[in-house]
């Protein structure tokens, strides 16, 4: 498979995460992040039983690893608690666009041409559109200071994707144990913050679903994709995710398309073109 194709399916993946989410909402964000990346992990539990060279990497890649999977997440959950969680989400998906400005920064020998920023800009207001407009506008935006972790959260995944280019090369396998280190100092974090709370058969099949996807085969291929393709046009690839998690959770709960979703959509392809042409 090409990256393209890594990245488009780990991004169909993660569209599945708001809908995933929404189902799951009643459970404590630590919970359920730390329960869905110990699942998530689970897939490279038999390569390490064969080799256990699979998880053999150095202490610097592991702590990039957890820096990634659980700082991500330990923001963006503080973020969705402390501000209107569909405009925290919007400057998550920052993310993207910061892949595609900070890779001079933290790539060496990568430069960014002005169709770049072009599409990162064009990317961005096309998820602006998808994600503002099924909620009728920015008006909650002022004022909230938990849109900083959100923005937190966005540098970190940026970060991290970026940075996967710049240590020891690792085993995709490794991503399991990355997880399993987040999951098990999430559930750490749920045990000191959150109340304890029965699980249903529901629930449990739900988060299965939940860590093998979005929080699991979608992070392997994630790094399939980095290790084989240029992070400037994975970066603007991404701006698909809020297109189609939007769209996914318009197909769940029965809402008709407008046309600011159809003006994202026209938006976020373009953006994809013009990044993966750029050179």
């Amino acid at each position: 498979m090409s990256a393209t194709l890594y990245a488009l399916a780990a991004i169909a993946l993660w569209s599945t995460l708001a809908s995933l989410g929404t189902a799951l909402s009643h459970l404590p964000p630590f919970l359920l992040t730390g329960l869905a990346l110990i699942i998530g992990s689970v897939p490279s539990w038999p390569l390490v039983l064969r080799d256990r060279a699979a998880w053999r990497v150095p202490p610097r890649t592991l702590a990039l690893g957890v820096y990634g999977l659980f700082g991500f997440h330990f923001l963006l959950f503080i973020a969705l608690r402390h501000a209107p969680p569909v405009e925290a989400n919007l400057v998550n998906y920052l993310w993207p666009l910061f892949m595609v400005v900070l890779a001079p920064v933290l790539l060496p020998g990568v430069s960014l041409r002005p169709l770049h920023v072009a599409a990162a800009l064009l990317g961005f207001a096309g998820a602006a559109v998808a994600i503002l407009g099924t909620r009728g506008g920015a008006s909650a935006l002022q004022g909230y200071w938990g849109f900083l972790p959100a923005l937190g959260s966005a540098f970190i995944w940026a970060s991290y994707s970026l940075w996967t280019k710049r240590v020891e090369a690792f085993p995709t396998s490794a991503i399991g144990l990355f997880g399993l280190v987040s999951g098990v100092l999430s559930l750490a974090c749920h045990a000191v913050l959150e109340p304890s709370i029965a699980l249903s058969g529901k629930d449990w099949l739900l988060l299965v679903l939940c860590g093998l996807g979005p929080l699991g085969a979608a992070f392997f291929a994630w790094d399939m994709a980095l290790k084989r393709g240029d992070p400037r046009r994975i970066g603007i690839l991404s701006y698909l995710t809020p297109l189609g998690s939007t769209a996914l959770l318009l197909l769940v709960t029965g809402r008709p398309l407008t046309w600011t979703i159809a003006l994202a959509a026209l938006l976020i392809i373009s953006a994809a073109v013009m990044g993966t042409r750029a050179r």
